[in-house]
């Protein structure tokens, strides 16, 4: 394993210099006989995956439509406002349905080349697609120009500097070039959380171990405002170590503590609601994966009806199938006379 604590230094000094203004925020058994779920959830039956928001609704419809003006109003939106969090959020979704069904995306860039928002969601597609191509290689050389076009289009907004911190990963750049990146995403939001995840993968990818990620984690939620997003940086932290197989790398300590901080996080938010439902699915994986099956319920009771793909895709199959797994499990476990020390399911994912 190579050495990354010279480059872990590096990436939170540079943040830690730049002192531009902070952001608030606006398993179970297979085979186990199904069981009613315990109070306060919905039915399987009334659980949706990766619901969209009130904001972003119109514009997937628009789009199935074949109309792009609901989801150039948004990202105009979100631009002027400076609403980072969200435009990263409304972009990796109107990409993922561009996947499938592009055309209003070619009609949008084509009435308006220049228009920075077409500029970022067609680099973020491009980058999509790339990383899922049999020859990524070749592919991600291909999206770099239309990153930098993105980059160039959009002078103050973050979210094109972390489509460049993704691809830099991706591609195998060195660590002083992804340090430029870096210095670049952070000057125009110095607590982006896509940004952040996408150097803690980078960290992950490039050498570093699971400690020194968490490091990297834990310093950048220190650094942060209460209710800002990065405090969930440590969640994904342990959730890379908890879905490897290689929790015993890192103290169980640390991972709990990522967990109770993203309880904290999540308690300023209501419940029931899509808008903090990832982080919501994040919390609740980790704590099921720490065996917290009586925390882990109170989160599926505060998400409802929101399942999100990530991260229980991570465990293979359907993720609507694992998410009702892994509810069903606390469930099961966190009733009265269910739950004892030290038990595990035959089959459960965790470590």
């Amino acid at each position: 394993m190579v050495c990354a604590m010279p480059f872990l230094r590096a990436l939170i000094g540079t943040a830690r210099r730049l002192h531009a203004p902070r952001e608030r925020l606006r398993g179970a058994c297979r085979g186990c006989a199904p069981e009613p779920p315990a109070a306060g959830l919905p039915s399987d039956d009334e659980v949706l995956l990766d619901a969209p928001d009130e904001r972003l609704g119109p514009a997937l419809i628009g789009a199935a439509l074949g109309d792009h003006e609901r989801a150039a109003k948004l990202l105009a939106v979100t631009r002027d406002a400076a609403e980072w969090e969200d435009r990263d959020r409304y972009v990796a979704r109107l990409a993922a349905f561009a996947d499938h069904r592009d055309q209003w995306l070619t009609d949008w860039l084509a009435a308006a080349p220049g228009d920075p928002d077409a500029l970022l969601l067609t680099a973020e597609l491009a980058l999509r697609r790339a990383w899922n191509a049999p020859a990524r290689a070749e592919r991600l050389r291909e999206v770099g120009p239309l990153i930098e076009a993105a980059v160039d289009a959009g002078p103050r907004d973050p979210v094109p500097w972390r489509l460049a911190l993704d691809h830099a990963r991706g591609s195998g750049t060195a660590h002083t070039a992804f340090e430029r990146l870096w210095e670049a995403a952070v000057r125009r939001s110095s607590h982006h959380y896509g940004c952040h995840v996408a150097a803690l993968k980078y960290l992950g990818a490039h050498g570093g171990s699971y400690g020194e990620c968490l490091d990297f984690a834990e310093q950048a939620a220190d650094d942060a405002l209460p209710g800002s997003l990065v405090q969930a940086l440590p969640l994904r932290a342990a959730f890379a170590c908890l879905a490897s197989g290689e929790s015993g790398t890192a103290p169980a300590a640390r991972l709990d503590a990522a967990a109770d901080r993203g309880i904290a996080l999540c308690a300023g938010h209501p419940a029931g609601e899509p808008r903090p439902a990832e982080v919501r699915n994040l919390l609740a994986y980790v704590l099921s994966g720490r065996e917290r099956r009586a925390d882990a319920l109170e989160q599926f009771r505060l998400i409802g009806r929101y399942a999100t793909s990530f991260p229980w895709i991570s465990l293979g199959g359907d993720p609507l199938s694992r998410f009702l797994e892994q509810r069903a499990a606390a469930s099961r476990t966190s009733r009265p006379g269910r739950e004892k020390p030290g038990h595990q399911c035959s089959g459960a994912y965790y470590a």
